[in-house]
């Protein structure tokens, strides 16, 4: 029996925030997004309210075991030139350190599936750095790695 057989994976709410909070620093930390180089305020505070905005397509789910958030994923849908369906990107997954390895990314990863499903949309795909190679453990399990290279310019 894993830690996830505990887990309810469920939509962020606004209850939620204390608690996710903590989660958002950690996975950006995780991404040297900290001290000089952290986020601005701002960008949180708008991420957060994407979430609860109808017409936004941003969407936040997060791993429940009785009231203690163990983990958010955020995830979007958008438009393809190579499919009628709108695809589902899943930009953020973290656990807390506690819930590693216990099934936690994985539900929630599911939990995106599922909800990709609902709205017609046929692939999920996600981007991770090469270095993080726990994830990737995970990542090899639960989905396919086609082959595709990033390239990015900040303009």
């Amino acid at each position: 029996m894993s830690m996830a057989d505990d887990v309810t994976i469920r939509f962020v709410t606004r209850d939620d925030y204390a608690q996710w909070l903590p989660l958002w620093d950690g996975y950006n930390a995780f991404y040297e997004r900290s001290g000089p180089t952290a986020l601005a305020p701002e960008i949180t505070a708008m991420t957060w309210e994407r979430f609860f905005d109808a017409y936004e397509p941003v969407h936040a789910l997060v791993a429940d075991a009785g009231g203690r958030l163990l983990g958010l994923t955020h995830y979007l849908f958008h438009r393809s030139t190579t499919a009628i369906a709108p695809t589902c990107y899943l930009q953020d997954l973290f656990t807390s350190e506690a819930a590693r390895g216990k099934g936690v990314g994985r539900a929630l990863i599911n939990g995106v599936y599922t909800q990709a499903r609902l709205v017609g949309s046929p692939r999920v795909y996600w981007q991770t750095h090469e270095t993080n190679h726990t994830a990737m453990q995970l990542y090899d399990k639960v989905a396919d790695k086609p082959g595709f290279v990033i390239y990015r310019k900040i303009v």
